[in-house]
């Protein structure tokens, strides 16, 4: 556990950001598994979408983003 006050708020922050980041990374993971078991245009367009929003948000960074996008659509082909 933290001791100095500094510390305290930083977990604090944390924490929260993590459980404002939680719902938008657990879409991702579903919209990506439904590609990865029904690859069609349709669930791409799903999966893309919510990835695009989550880099808005700052939850992935562009590039990872780029990386996921990229691995889907080799799929879908």
């Amino acid at each position: 556990m933290p001791i100095l006050k500094n510390a305290k708020k930083a977990l604090r922050v944390s924490k929260r950001k993590a459980e404002m980041k939680r719902p938008v990374r657990s879409k991702v993971k579903t919209v990506t598994d439904a590609v990865k078991k029904n690859p069609s245009a349709a669930t791409l367009s799903s999966a893309f979408s919510a990835i695009d929003k989550a880099v808005k948000r700052n939850i992935f960074h562009k590039k990872k983003a780029a990386r996921l996008k990229s691995q889907m659509a080799k799929l879908v082909k």
